[in-house]
């Protein structure tokens, strides 16, 4: 689950990390006496889930109160495309003081699934290029391996600054450490980690990412959620218990088991097509279940066609093919529907299919189905 910049920072403040002050804004006749409440020199900046606001025009600096007015009116209520997520309308801005920036550096801490423990990255060259940086000069990320007892004062050494500034980031990165382990994060990231002119250091952006599968420990984060901001595809499928993710193909995918569901989408890809989605409706799904996923699937308005590629394990076929006519049934569906079903009831499955009176493509199997995904 992602939050925005302004309430990572909320965390932040709870933990003892420097951040500007600030005042969220959410109304267009709110605009000028929050900017008063701050005072320029501000920074206006877009609430999205996503990096890269800045390239994509949702940071502005405003040096004077005209400019902060005039940045914050063309900002709140916009839509902005950024290269990370898309485009997105924006529902809130922060206003945010504006530091003196010395130096500016890349810190975050999250997990490394090959060494099954979490990695402290940091980096001198901080802010909207660090992309650019890993690319170029991957030199300049360093990456600490934190397996035993946290001590990042090694790795920072790296970064070049004097001892005091050197201390002041370290107390940093223990106290993101901490918010990490006890929040159940798998992403912190402060870019960039501002060394102000007067020493101080200051978390001026935050990133973070919590583990959806321990949110059941934290009521108080479960609520920071903004919806507006989710897939409204896969808000719909949360509610079936289902497995679902938006894609940006035209081939519907809806398969039983996460492994099936990648190979599935890697067979569409060789017939020269992509996914349009992620469904798993998992082994245990009943006709019900199946005739809720597939109305949540044809939904979608980017879809060619649809492949239903089903192993009747625990989910039997029969069930399948029942929620399949149930759900086209009722429903006008103009794409292509290709079905492939293997295991328990697998006769009884065709048979209620082929007696729907429904138009459907049985395949046999995946070098069949690829072909008839090729003829679209």
């Amino acid at each position: 689950m992602k939050i925005h910049e302004y309430q990572a920072k909320d965390l932040f403040k709870q933990y003892g990390i420097n951040v500007p002050s600030s005042v969220l804004c959410e109304r267009k006749e709110d605009i000028e006496e929050c900017i008063n409440n701050i005072s320029p020199p501000c920074v206006i900046k877009a609430q999205i889930h996503s990096g890269a606001r800045g390239k994509a025009g949702g940071v502005k600096i405003a040096k004077d109160y005209k400019s902060a007015v005039e940045y914050a009116q063309t900002i709140l209520g916009s839509e902005l495309t950024s290269s990370q997520a898309g485009t997105k309308k924006v529902n809130k801005i922060l206003i945010e003081k504006a530091v003196e920036i010395d130096k500016e550096i890349y810190l975050s801490l999250t997990f490394d699934r090959t060494s099954e423990c979490i990695a402290l990255i940091v980096s001198p060259q901080g802010g909207m290029d660090i992309e650019e940086t890993a690319r170029n000069n991957p030199e300049k990320i360093y990456t600490l391996l934190i397996k035993d007892d946290f001590n990042p004062e090694p790795v920072m050494r790296n970064l070049g600054f004097n001892t005091e500034i050197t201390n002041k980031i370290c107390e940093t990165a223990k106290k993101i450490y901490k918010l990490l382990v006890e929040k159940d994060i798998l992403l912190a990231e402060i870019n960039p980690l501002v060394i102000t002119k007067n020493g101080d250091v200051t978390a001026v952006d935050a990133k973070i990412n919590f583990d959806d599968n321990a949110l059941f420990r934290h009521e108080d984060i479960l609520s920071l959620k903004d919806e507006k901001e989710e897939n409204p595809y896969e808000l719909e499928a949360q509610k079936y218990g289902l497995n679902y993710i938006k894609l940006n193909g035209t081939i519907g995918c809806m398969v039983n088991g996460a492994g099936l569901a990648m190979a599935t989408m890697d067979v569409i890809k060789l017939s020269g097509k992509s996914a349009a989605n992620f469904l798993d409706v998992g082994g245990g799904a009943g006709s019900d279940k199946i005739e809720k996923a597939f109305k949540l699937l044809i939904s979608d308005k980017d879809l060619e066609a649809v492949f239903i590629n089903i192993f009747g394990g625990i989910l039997r076929c029969d069930f399948l093919a029942e929620g399949i006519k149930n759900a086209i049934q009722t429903l006008k569906i103009k794409c292509p529907v290709i079905i492939r079903m293997e295991g328990t009831n697998k006769e009884q499955g065709i048979e209620i299919l082929n007696n729907s009176g429904l138009r459907f493509t049985i395949v046999k199997d995946l070098n069949e189905a690829s072909e008839v995904i090729k003829k679209l």
